[in-house]
């Protein structure tokens, strides 16, 4: 029979496989994101793919009547294995897989299935020592509890720290942890005893080759998925940055999308930037919102009577690497040491909700708008709140996708900012590296009409600023469209909300594989 402290034993065992638990759900979702993209899509899958997983394996616990000690540090040894060797599997095996859901997904029911064992045979193992009522309620505490300590840990421990490498092999340390712990308290119990002893040095083995091959596998793959030369990569706690060299050329990635290449930022980076600044009546006081890289800050910076610039970048390690990077901060001629510049790190909705300040110019330089946590950095409110921090005659500029590839979604973002009390200025720009790409200028439409404002942005020069790509012509070429770009009709489009984040569908519904 279990005495009081075996019975705690396996309570602890419990919190212990609990925290492990939640943290493989969170990893498998990050990783389904990073290698496949579109993240409220993936978290869904990979969270209802092991939640459904788990319950099979509730239900499947049944079938083992004896000998439950056993079963049970069998799974904890095999959960420990399947959980080091996942981040190799997917990161091993991507390149070589047309379609990734094919390792990520049966992955992620594997797993769950193993975690779905747990505690129904933890709860008929404790039975023999506590009452029914006291027996669920301190199993399935001390499982929760692990979960909400494992949340915790993931988000401000293991990701930032620990990254996709090291991660899956920690859990997997934690799983064998357990069970070694389980086998050891409980020897004389087990019925097995050699074949858990041979799992035992099995999974050792097997944890240690894991732990000595996984930087070499993931970096493997992390150069098959970028083919230029991977010259610096870390994983922070909001995004995977990696940049990469071609012959003399930098590329930036976050979360493998590219936010910018040498060989033609320019492109986008003056579009976004001296349009606005010389249709305001003042540049005193310039904001960006987003624009971590600081390439849109030196553009900003060109201007000698632009008295401040804040920016407004939520991940504190992106901001720091485009400060004191060699690379980056040569890129943005050292844009964030300038004694004009002022770095806040936080979401720029929140800021603008605080800051009492008014802006001259307010600049966008947001990611595209393929994940839900952007969409009020999109939407109807959070423009014109943007529209309440301008000062009269101040001007917005955003980008808004590609008008080519996801034309619905430009199309939306241009009718948003409409709604917020804007006159808009569609623009884009072909960008060799990105595509067909597009911004939206705004003012207030009481102070000028949409058709007055691309007559005066016809007239825009640029003498007065140095620039490599942007002239008169160019500005000319950028507010003037082809066919097809607006023939839908404005009715048929809506405005994007946060109680209806239409943006999203659309965006998604883009022509993206083209490219």
């Amino acid at each position: 029979m279990f005495q009081p402290s075996r019975s705690r034993t396996l309570q602890i065992a419990l919190f212990a496989t609990g925290c492990s638990g939640i943290v493989a759900e969170f990893v498998l979702s990050t990783l389904a994101t990073y290698l496949m993209g579109n993240a409220t899509f993936q978290w869904t899958m990979i969270m209802s793919i092991m939640l459904f997983a788990m319950g099979v394996g509730s239900a499947y616990s049944r079938h083992f009547k004896t000998r439950l000690l056993d079963t049970f540090v069998f799974v904890e040894f095999t959960l420990s294995s399947l959980c080091s060797v996942s981040a190799m599997l997917c990161f091993g095996l991507s390149p070589l897989l047309e379609s990734r859901e094919l390792v990520i997904y049966p992955l992620a029911f594997g797993i769950g299935f193993l975690i779905g064992l747990e505690i129904p045979i933890v709860t008929r193992l404790n039975s023999q020592y506590e009452a029914l009522r006291t027996n669920i309620s301190k199993v399935l505490e001390m499982d929760y509890f692990g979960s909400l300590i494992g949340g915790i840990l993931f988000a401000f421990v293991f990701l930032p720290v620990l990254g996709f490498i090291y991660t899956p092999v920690l859990l997997g340390g934690i799983n064998f942890l357990v069970a070694s712990w389980l086998l050891w308290r409980f020897f004389d119990l087990t019925t097995y005893k050699k074949t858990l002893v041979g799992s035992f040095i099995t999974v050792l083995l097997l944890m240690g080759t894991s732990l000595w091959f996984a930087g070499d596998i993931v970096a493997f793959s992390e150069q098959k998925k970028y083919k230029d030369t991977i010259i610096y990569a870390v994983q922070t706690k909001f995004q995977k940055i990696v940049i990469t060299r071609w012959k003399k050329d930098y590329w930036l990635f976050i979360n493998g999308q590219e936010q910018f290449s040498t060989f033609d930022e320019e492109k986008y980076h003056e579009p976004i930037v001296h349009p606005a600044m010389a249709m305001a009546p003042s540049r005193k006081k310039v904001l960006i919102l987003g624009g971590g890289d600081g390439l849109a800050a030196r553009e900003v910076l060109k201007y000698a009577d632009v008295e401040s610039l804040t920016l407004v970048d939520l991940d504190p390690v992106m901001t720091e690497l485009a400060t004191h990077h060699p690379i980056l901060s040569k890129i943005n001629n050292k844009a964030f040491s300038h004694e004009k510049t002022t770095i806040v790190n936080g979401d720029g909705a929140l800021f603008l909700e605080k800051s009492p300040q008014l802006y001259n110019v307010i600049i966008i330089d947001l990611p595209d708008p393929d994940s839900m946590d952007l969409m009020h950095l999109y939407s109807h409110h959070f423009y014109h709140t943007v529209k309440a921090h301008l000062s009269r005659g101040g001007v917005m500029i955003t980008q808004a996708s590609s008008p080519f590839f996801a034309r619905k979604a430009f199309l939306c973002i241009n009718k948003t900012i409409q709604a917020a009390g804007f006159s808009t200025l569609p623009m884009h720009n072909a960008i060799p590296t990105l595509g067909q790409w597009g911004w939206i200028l705004a003012v207030d439409k009481k102070l000028i009409s949409a058709k007055a404002l691309k007559e005066v942005a016809s007239q825009l020069t640029f003498d007065n600023v140095e620039t490599r790509f942007l002239s008169q012509g160019a500005m000319v070429s950028m507010i003037h469209f082809g066919k097809g770009v607006f023939d839908v009709t404005n009715e048929k489009i809506k405005i994007n909300t946060s109680q209806f984040p239409v943006l999203y569908r659309y965006y998604h519904q883009g022509t993206w594989g083209v490219y």
